[in-house]
């Protein structure tokens, strides 16, 4: 099977990049860009930078933060179900449910 590519253009901070991508991710890639873009913005407005570097750089730590403060979150409720169903297992041992 042969994945199939498809060649877009992306703009960030006003310059075009040209990249390949997989039809089914074209949507969440454009949304992407526009978020990276609208946060661009956002970071100009209230934080003094030298140039659009400082920037990309500002939003580059932001997406970053936000990722790993999801993965972080979902780990913790990965951790709360384990031990709920560890739990519920030993209460089902000591009331003798059957299992």
């Amino acid at each position: 099977m042969t994945d199939q590519f498809i060649a877009i253009t992306i703009v960030i901070a006003d310059r075009n990049y040209r990249i390949k991508i997989q039809p089914k991710d074209e949507e969440v890639v454009r949304k992407t860009i526009k978020l990276i873009n609208e946060k661009i913005i956002e970071f100009k407005t209230k934080f003094a930078g030298k140039d659009i570097q400082d920037y990309i750089a500002m939003v580059l730590v932001w997406f970053a933060t936000e990722k790993n403060m999801i993965t972080s979150s979902q780990l913790d409720s990965e951790a709360i179900n384990d031990k709920l169903t560890q739990l519920e297992k030993l209460l089902d041992n000591q009331l003798g449910i059957p299992k």
